[in-house]
This record gives structure tokens, C-alpha cells and sequence, in this order.
């Protein structure tokens, strides 16, 4: 049988690691932390400065649920061209609900359809046709405004494709219609429809309005022109395609057929894009507070960023936060009215209404 331990002159069991051994750890630990918190921040910290904050307020309780139903994350949200608001929801199921302009509750879209598994993106097309895209399913579903399915792009996987595109696709040669958990959807002028094929094929895809494949641009990677997790997607009055390279930290713009033009590199990590109808376009950008709930990135991020479409920043409001008026996991915004948004946020199950006052900031 082995000696007890003996105590040391301060006290403590020479048999474990000495206080000031242990003092040493924690401070290593902390320096450790404080430099990947310090990456991370600077990673994420948008690069412009000293951007003249936007007056904005947010409409307390606007949306208002039936009893006994609620929202889970706010994954997607848009407005049609009656004012009514369409939240695109992961709860115990996806679900698409309608409020009018009030609102109050109107409907539900889709109950119980194929192609809902994993919320992403909603959109609201110029005849007010209602596209959900489905991260889970691979799928891009178009709605009329009655609420029917009039098309689909890309295919729920069947439970033996082990939830894989089929092959011989790969993220290398990805099908022309086959997805890899794709992210959003837009239109031009024209009604071609462009679809961010997102976290697994890294690419921009051009259909016509039909439905029939035009082109498409990407791969994963960080060069111009490449993607890293194409999060978002916008389209302006000439058909330039705005792309939210969420992991690469840019914008990159592509004109009509999908030719790479530019990169805006200043605004943080941009998590969604929305640009209003006009006829002065305005580029809105978040740079979102990450969904993994960690504070200590709070005054970093959480900002949203309002741009000329020549990427010139004007404003920004916003910040990180769990209050009305600021954002928690922000994954989509409505700018249909340049001065009155909606967004939706993942950690706080909630939307809001987000009234710019840019009149008072001049």
C-alpha cells in the first residue's frame, strides 16, 4: 500500500498540480480565449467607419399569433403588394404562416407539404406568386397567391439517398437541377429566376421563368468569383445578381448572366441581402450576430448596413441584443418600402417591424 500523500509547506497535496501551476492554466486558458475572441471579432467587425446611424424604432407586439400557435426561429419573411407579411418558421414543423398589413393572422400556406423540412428563405415575387426555399428538402417551391403549388425546382432526397444529391452529382458537378441545401431565390425584370444553391454546391444558378436552366457560376472556394456559402441573394432593376458570401465576408456582384463585375468587403459578414424596388434602389446588408448565441460578440456585430447599389454605405442602425430594435440571429429582411422592413431572427423566435427614420439623421 502506497504512502498517503503528504501535504506541501503551502498546504496543499503534493500529489496534484501546485496552485500557482493551476493559476498558470487559467491564465494561458484566458489568454487563449481573449485571442480567439479577438480573431473572431476581427473577423467579423465590419471594415467601414464612422457610418452615420439611421434614427429607427420597432412596433411593439405587431404580429399577432393565434391561440395556442406560435412561432419558432424566424427563419424567412416578405411582404406582398397588399402590406401582408409572410413568416417562413422552424418550430416542431416548418411552416409558412400570412399576416395582414395589421398584423393580424390570416392563413396558413402549405400545412403539412412535401417539401417543407428545414426552413431557409420566403420571397414574394412582382405578381405576388410566394417562393419558399427549403434547406432540408433541396427544394425551391413556388405558391400563387391563392396558396397553390404551381412549381417546383430541385427534389426532396428519398430516405435512401441518405439525404445526398444522387449520383453522379457532386459538389464538383452539381446537377443542374438537383440542390444542396440551397439558401434563396430572385428574379429579374425579365422573370428568370436565380437560386443560391448554398452550403453545399457554393454556386448561383439562372433559370428562365419557366423553369429551364441558363447558367450558373461558383465554386467553393475564396477566389473572385468563387463562393463560400452563398447565404443570400438580390437582383436590381438591370438584373446584377448581389450575392451574400457569408464565409468569404463579401458581397459579390455578377451582372445579368452571371459574369463576375465586383466586391464589396467592407460590412462585416453578410448574412442577408434585400434591395428595394425603387426607383432608387437602396443594397441592405447584415452583418449579422451569429446563431450560436456567443455575447461576447455583441459589440462587433448585429448591425445592418444601408448601401448604394455601387456600394457606397450611407447608414447603418441596429446592434446586437434581445430588445425591440435589436437583432439576434438576423436571417431575412423585407425592404419593399425603404423605410419600413421586416425582419426575422433565429435565437429570439421572432419578427419585427423596423420603421428608418433617415429624415432625422440628416
Amino acid at each position: 500500500m502506497s504512502a498517503p500523500p503528504v501535504p506541501s509547506e503551502r498546504g496543499y497535496m503534493k500529489t496534484g498540480p501546485t496552485l500557482r501551476t493551476l493559476l498558470a492554466a487559467c491564465a494561458l486558458t484566458a489568454c487563449a480565449q481573449a485571442q480567439e475572441l479577438s480573431a473572431a471579432a476581427l473577423a467579423t467587425k465590419a471594415k467601414v467607419q464612422n457610418v452615420p446611424v439611421i434614427p429607427w424604432e420597432s412596433v411593439p407586439n405587431f404580429l399577432k399569433m393565434p391561440p395556442g400557435l406560435y412561432l419558432g426561429e424566424g427563419i424567412g419573411i416578405a411582404t406582398n403588394s397588399k402590406g401582408h407579411i409572410f413568416v417562413y418558421t422552424r418550430s416542431q414543423a416548418t411552416r409558412l404562416f400570412e399576416f395582414d398589413k395589421t398584423g393580424a393572422f390570416v392563413r396558413e400556406v402549405g400545412e403539412g407539404l412535401y417539401g417543407f423540412v428545414f426552413a431557409h428563405a420566403v420571397r414574394v415575387d412582382s405578381e405576388d406568386n410566394i417562393w419558399a426555399v427549403d434547406e432540408g428538402s433541396n427544394m425551391v417551391i413556388k405558391f400563387n397567391p391563392a396558396g397553390r403549388v404551381v412549381m417546383t425546382l430541385g427534389r426532396r432526397p428519398e430516405p435512401v439517398d441518405s439525404g445526398a444529391p444522387p449520383s453522379p452529382y457532386t459538389p464538383t458537378n452539381p446537377g443542374k437541377y438537383v440542390f444542396d441545401r440551397p439558401s434563396d431565390v430572385g428574379w429579374d425584370p425579365a422573370g428568370n429566376i436565380f437560386v443560391a444553391d448554398g452550403y453545399g454546391n457554393s454556386r448561383v444558378v439562372k433559370y428562365d421563368k419557366n423553369g429551364r436552366f441558363i447558367a450558373q457560376v461558383g465554386t467553393k472556394g475564396s477566389g473572385m468569383g468563387q463562393l463560400n456559402l452563398p447565404h443570400s441573394l438580390a437582383v436590381d432593376g438591370q438584373g446584377n445578381v448581389y450575392v451574400a458570401d457569408r464565409t468569404n465576408r463579401r458581397i459579390q456582384v455578377f451582372d445579368n448572366d452571371l459574369r463576375f463585375k465586383t466586391i464589396y468587403d467592407n460590412v462585416g459578414t453578410p448574412w442577408e441581402l434585400c434591395i428595394s424596388p425603387g426607383p432608387h434602389q437602396y443594397l441592405y446588408s447584415s452583418n449579422t450576430f451569429p446563431d450560436n448565441n456567443d455575447y461576447t460578440l455583441a459589440t462587433v456585430t448585429g448591425e445592418v448596413y444601408k448601401m448604394e447599389l455601387d456600394g457606397t454605405v450611407i447608414g447603418k442602425f441596429g446592434k446586437a441584443g434581445k430588445q425591440l430594435g435589436e437583432f439576434s440571429g438576423l436571417h431575412e429582411i423585407d425592404c419593399r418600402n425603404p423605410n419600413e422592413l421586416y425582419t426575422s431572427e433565429i435565437q429570439l423566435w421572432r419578427a419585427q417591424k423596423i420603421l428608418l427614420k433617415p429624415e432625422a439623421a440628416k
